[in-house]
């Protein structure tokens, strides 16, 4: 089965991660979705930044990383890619549907459920946790 490519936003801000509820609510994700047709991965990240958190800012030119994971019986892989925030709006497409917080990069690493998003959210965030060292 091929993975259906989906796009992820680590946004940053203060050196502090932005992590949202997902739409179930009971746990913390950061925000990523599917990438539409005619849209490039980190457009799509910039949009589910959006879209699910509220923030703006540039993504990196590149991902940072991939994780995969499963999902009713469908197979995600996901590119991730670094947001530097420079715009935190009150209002945004899913503000009365999610919650947006802004943690540590420890504290969103302990939140994160999967462990490949964990890893690539440790070593994104390396040069801030040893300033805070």
């Amino acid at each position: 089965m091929k993975p259906i490519p989906q796009a992820a936003a680590l946004a940053l801000h203060d050196g502090r991660v932005c992590l949202v509820t997902a739409k179930s609510g009971w746990r913390w994700v950061v925000p990523k979705g599917k990438i539409e047709p005619g849209q490039t991965a980190r457009d799509a990240a910039q949009a589910e930044a959006w879209e699910e958190a509220g923030v703006l800012g540039a993504a990196s030119a590149n991902p940072i990383g991939l994780y995969s994971y499963s999902k009713f019986e469908n197979f995600y892989e996901v590119a991730v890619y670094r947001l530097e925030v420079t715009t935190i709006r009150d209002k945004w497409p899913e503000h009365r549907h999610r919650e947006r917080q802004w943690f540590t990069p420890q504290q969103a690493a302990n939140l994160i459920h999967e462990p490949e998003l964990r890893q690539i959210l440790l070593e994104a965030t390396a040069d801030l946790l040893a300033a805070i060292a």
